[in-house]
């Protein structure tokens, strides 16, 4: 078995995607996971099987100076198969694959980049076209490198009275869930990118979390007057978020609750209502009419599709159907986070021609973020979104925090109670599945019975921790260099009700984790000081940097 530190440390750092990085001031959670030999199924990890394909293209460009058909033409195959298995609607992949064949064939291979990388960043591209991005702006933007760049598709504003935002879809896609959630991301997280503008290079250096926000005035309207106790559902999600909802009962006419809800919105200054509309099991004239009736009595700046991730390329089809009968705007993809093959993500606007404004990531009210093309195609490629991972760990912590952290790092001064500090952080940035996910380079590393035992070895880490005296939490090193560690650990496993041994493996692991994590410090540090990328780093810098003196010897 493997002891791993998933530790990202503090200070500007750098993500590089073939020459797209992202630099930012962070601290993430440090995390001890035990991994178990074995070969590994993936995380619901949307397109594993593309790394195998890339991996045969490696194979049949070895030593050539371009990219052929022929070379290539048993690889696209592969990678058309991993496509279809994801539930990518059939035209889509097959666009795909073509897109990628006409920027691949003729491509002279790159210095100093391997075929499977550049093959990769050819992959990527034309998956940021195919969900809406642009391949050929991102080396010009340079917000887009900063990683603060607005997603493709934001939402409406108006300066004559409230945005109308109307929700529709079928029965069971999650609309009202995702209209509380709406209305929270716009009172709370929704970003001014006009102020970000106005503030010039300043903002190049913050994080979403730390830019200026809209801080809508949001009303909730309760026009599904037909499945019970929907209107309730809505009133208690609204109540725990702050947020005012207007609802006239059951027997009302959903257009003219629409109605009446922006007369009161206008009335009484609200700058954007949110129409909870009824849905069906399947598409029917009755619902599509009475949507009819409800955009003629509010106009609304925004119709949005609610779709379920989990039905795969049928979403794409859903889409277009509904826009087709009463026009939309674009769509929320629900329930990315579940069993989903990643199909919707990439059909939808291919499909239907209409973009995905934002995803439901879990089933907190938070939980719900814009899309970004360009993270979700890194996702698709098992790049990780280090970008997403930096923005919700900044979101729960002060800069003044982890510059604090940072320096307990740096001077192997990290305790007991700083960890359970970080995780405490990590539960609430999500499960450790979903964090992992957004780490480069860990799709398909860990299955998830894997993952499931790295999170019990977790909670066994904490019940050890609370076991444990103020004075031991904050000196580690008792544990390790005075006489009475044994007889500590032996206690501390008892009260945790666990083995002596459990206790003995977790405090190796912390002081081999506290290493890492102080010569992690010192090389981002002494990249920091010679202005140079870590990422760039020669073998022999990074082992100076990193402090180890018997590799140095060693050389």
């Amino acid at each position: 078995s493997i002891s791993i530190a998933f530790v990202v440390p503090s200070g500007t750092t750098s993500s590089s995607f073939l020459g797209h990085r992202t630099r930012m001031v962070y601290q993430p959670p440090a995390v001890i996971v035990r991994r178990n030999g074995g070969t590994s199924t993936g995380m619901n990890m949307m397109f594993d099987q593309l790394s195998g394909a890339i991996t045969s293209i490696a194979q049949n460009l070895g030593g050539k100076k371009k990219m052929t058909e022929k070379g290539i033409t048993r690889a696209l195959k592969d990678v058309r198969r991993a496509l279809l298995d994801a539930d990518v609607n059939v035209n889509v992949a097959d666009t795909l694959i073509e897109g990628v064949k006409k920027r691949a064939v003729g491509t002279e291979l790159i210095k100093g980049v391997t075929p499977d990388q550049q093959f990769v960043k050819i992959m990527y591209d034309e998956l940021l076209d195919l969900m809406g991005g642009d391949s050929t702006g991102a080396d010009a933007n340079n917000a887009a490198k900063m990683g603060n760049s607005p997603p493709v598709a934001t939402l409406a504003r108006s300066s004559e009275g409230p945005a109308v935002v109307l929700l529709a879809g079928l029965q069971g896609a999650g609309k009202t869930t995702a209209a509380g959630k709406l209305a929270l991301y716009l009172k709370e997280r929704e970003v001014d990118y006009e102020k970000v503008a106005a503030m010039g290079d300043e903002a190049k250096e913050l994080v979403t979390s730390r830019m200026p926000k809209t801080e809508r005035k949001v009303l909730l309207a309760a026009a599904d007057v037909y499945r019970p106790a929907a209107i309730k559902q809505l009133e208690i999600l609204g109540e725990s978020i702050g947020v005012e909802v207007f609802s006239m009962g059951t027997d009302a006419d959903p257009a003219e609750i629409a109605r009446l809800a922006l007369e009161k919105a206008t009335n009484e200054g609200f700058d954007t209502l949110i129409v909870d509309t009824a849905g069906r099991q399947v598409v029917d004239a009755d619902l599509m009419d009475e949507l009819r009736r409800m955009k003629a009595a509010v106009n609304p700046s925004e119709t949005l599709l609610v779709v379920d991730a989990m039905t795969g390329q049928e979403a794409a089809s859903l889409t277009a159907a509904f826009d087709e009968a009463v026009g939309i705007t674009g769509a929320i993809l629900t329930k990315l986070d579940g069993d989903s093959r990643g199909g919707a993500a990439v059909s939808v606007r291919g499909v239907s021609g209409k973009p995905i404004k934002f995803v439901g990531t879990g089933e907190k009210t938070p939980d719900l973020e814009p899309f970004y093309p360009d993270r979700m195609a890194s996702r698709i490629l098992g790049q990780g979104d280090v970008i997403s991972l930096v923005e919700k760990a900044a979101a729960l912590s002060s800069d003044a925090e982890a510059e604090e952290m940072a320096k307990k790092m740096l001077e192997a001064k990290f305790d007991f109670e700083d960890f359970l500090k970080q995780s405490e952080m990590m539960n609430q940035m999500g499960s450790m599945a979903s964090v992992a996910k957004m780490m480069p380079g860990m799709a398909g590393m860990m299955d998830d019975n894997q993952m499931s035992a790295a999170e019990k070895r977790l909670k066994k880490s904490k019940s050890l921790i609370l076991s444990m005296t103020k004075k031991e939490r904050q000196n580690p090193d008792i544990f390790i260099k005075d006489k009475t560690g044994p007889s500590r650990t032996r206690r501390v496993s008892k009260g945790a009700g666990l083995k002596t041994k459990d206790g003995e493996q977790f405090i190796q692991e912390f002081q081999t984790m506290r290493t890492m994590m102080s010569r992690m410090q010192k090389k981002m540090q002494a990249a920091n000081d010679s202005g140079q990328d870590p990422n760039e780093m020669s073998p022999e810098d990074q082992l100076m940097a990193s402090g180890n003196r018997a590799q140095r010897r060693a050389m």
